[in-house]
């Protein structure tokens, strides 16, 4: 699967979290702290984050439970950095 395929499919999960309210590019980018161009680059696979494709691969080695306490302990401490 290429970085673009999973930056678009969690593109769509946030937005199946809001019940289904499209989240534009614009507002994505700017959740993410990037220029709409740099979003709209990595959905469209023109280019993509360094450190993306590592992480994403790194996931790929754990095991389903494992992936998910680390996904949900990496979301924890980044709702308490904006807190």
């Amino acid at each position: 699967m290429k970085t673009n395929d999973i930056f678009n499919l969690l593109h769509n999960a946030v937005e199946s979290k809001f019940l289904g309210k499209k989240i534009s590019q614009r507002e994505m980018a700017d959740k993410l702290g990037v220029s709409m161009r740099t979003y709209q680059d990595w959905r469209l696979g023109n280019s993509q984050p360094q450190a993306a494709s590592a992480i994403f691969k790194m996931l790929g080695v754990l095991d389903e439970g494992d992936a998910i306490r680390l996904i949900k302990r990496i979301v924890t401490e980044l709702k308490d950095e904006n807190e």
